[in-house]
């Protein structure tokens, strides 16, 4: 299994370098998964079925074996791949979602939950200095566009139990059994 080096704590996110220009549709396990780009940084990860995506400013649809399919979203598309066969354990990708600050830093967080391990939203914001803040961080959670790469799945209950996702429950439950049957997953 390929894990690729540690973005660290400090992961810095890319400003978007313009518009959404790019995207393309690929396959997976779990059901279509459309890739969004700037042209430089991956902007978007969706499923078909996913809450809170605004689709209006996708630009143009491109081919993946296109010559001019930009370089992140053949990176993207790859290491989804690798990811769902089991061989990938953490993505290597240039970020640039678009969100608050809040957010942003709440997104910064999942980045450091280890593959095949979860957090509850009240660990997630007692990291960020707010133990008060677990629904602000629930909200944040269920706004980030970078799914899977990002991963928001990884985030359950005080208990435990699997809550919201924005690709439906049904999905987290698919990605976290990957992660355990891979990783063997570890609830804290």
């Amino acid at each position: 299994m390929t894990t690729l080096p540690d973005r660290g704590p400090a992961a810095r996110w890319r400003e978007p370098a313009g518009p959404n220009t790019h995207h393309v549709v690929v396959e997976s396990p779990i059901d279509e998964i459309t890739l969004v780009c700037d042209g430089v940084a991956l902007t978007g990860v969706y499923m078909a079925v996913h809450r809170h995506t605004d689709r209006s400013g996708w630009g143009e649809w491109t081919a993946l074996d296109s010559d001019s399919t930009p370089q992140v979203l053949g990176a993207a598309a790859s290491q989804l791949a690798a990811y769902f066969a089991g061989e990938l354990t953490d993505f290597d990708l240039p970020l640039a979602p678009r969100g608050t600050d809040f957010q942003r830093s709440v997104w910064e967080c999942l980045l450091r939950i280890p593959y095949g391990q979860t957090r509850s939203y009240g660990q997630l914001a007692a990291e960020l200095g707010s133990p008060g803040a677990s629904r602000a961080v629930g909200l944040a959670n269920g706004r980030n566009p970078l799914s899977i790469i990002v991963p928001c799945h990884r985030v359950v209950g005080s208990t435990g139990k699997l809550t919201g996702y924005g690709g439906g429950v049904e999905r987290k439950r698919w990605l976290l059994g990957l992660e355990e049957g891979v990783g063997g997953l570890s609830l804290w």
